[in-house]
């Protein structure tokens, strides 16, 4: 448990992920904030906060997962309702933030969209944003106001370091991707290795080579997320071909879009391990090499650290002195 004085805290979540919200509270050893989410015949929603929320520090959990849309129009909701009731600051946790890949504009006549998103929230009036793993950094200057962005690095580092594995490689599946790798690799140990990728479409990808041994060694390979999985599959085929002993994915948003099950189903990886920013679906559930990790007690301390003004940052400076 982390000890914090309820008193002023209120902890809130939508309908996203409520199984993740109830992990927070328990760490937090607090109730869940009283809320009602309803939908119109029309389709509307109506949220009713039924806490007294008046000069409280409310919380609000929300990954604007699948479906992203309606996930966000809630947490906009949410948060005009909190501010309504008074609240005294609203931070919006969001473990997952549906639109941050349409980051910039790739081609002519295109949208950014995750600026676009970050506006509507500011505008909804929330005081600050707890975000996981954006999907690039440069995410956070979208907004106008403060953002702590955490990593679930430590808590599939933790993971992987508890393994009896060999001589490892850290394997980065694309170039855009080598700096979350070696941040691994500082902390697990082991070479470093790339994949060249060729992107045919947005839910194909092709490894075309490797850049490093991986022969005889237990690979493992990091990213952000898993959405339609090509990247992921056609690597570990690539890796197989050039003798990897062991092929173990770790990354923090299990998306897993379409065609993705089907991907994996077939791919040669021996574990998959993502963490609960998103509640998988019966079928991801039942994929026998998916290892699910809980972020709840790092978003917890997070959000202790938000309530009592102490420093974010210090949760990683610990590992990292």
């Amino acid at each position: 448990m982390i000890q914090v004085s309820s008193k002023e805290l209120r902890m809130f979540h939508g309908t996203a992920n409520p199984e993740l919200a109830a992990k927070i509270c328990h760490c937090l050893d607090i109730p869940s904030g009283r809320a009602r989410i309803e939908t119109f015949p029309d389709g509307e929603t109506l949220v009713r906060v039924e806490d007294d929320v008046r000069g409280r520090d409310c919380f609000v959990m929300q990954p604007t997962c699948q479906p992203v849309n309606n996930n966000l129009m809630e947490l906009l909701i949410f948060i005009d309702c909190l501010h309504r009731a008074s609240a005294e600051r609203i931070t919006a946790v969001l473990p997952y933030f549906g639109y941050a890949r349409q980051d910039r504009k790739s081609e002519g006549r295109t949208p950014i969209t995750a600026k676009l998103v970050a506006n509507l929230l500011t505008t909804a009036r929330v005081d600050r944003i707890l975000a996981l793993d954006l999907h690039a950094q440069q995410v956070q200057g979208f907004f106008d106001i403060p953002v702590d962005h955490l990593t679930a690095e430590p808590v599939i580092a933790d993971y992987f370091r508890q393994l009896d594995m060999g001589e490892k490689v850290i394997l980065s599946p694309d170039v855009g991707n080598v700096k979350t790798a070696n941040m691994y690799a500082q902390d697990l140990g082991g070479e470093l290795a790339i994949i060249d990728k060729r992107r045919k479409s947005g839910s194909q990808a092709e490894a075309t080579r490797i850049i490093g041994d991986v022969r005889d060694k237990d690979v493992l390979m990091f990213d952000d997320m898993i959405a339609t999985a090509g990247t992921i599959c056609s690597a570990a085929q690539l890796l197989r071909k050039h003798g990897a002993k062991s092929i173990r994915v770790g990354a923090t948003h299990g998306v897993f879009a379409y065609p993705a099950l089907d991907r994996l189903a077939d791919a040669p990886i021996d574990e998959i391990v993502v963490t609960d920013t998103i509640p998988l679906s019966s079928e991801a559930r039942e994929l026998k090499n998916v290892k699910v990790l809980s972020v709840a007690p790092l978003l917890a301390e997070a959000i202790m650290r938000i309530h009592e003004h102490k420093s974010v940052s210090a949760i990683f400076a610990r590992r990292n002195p």
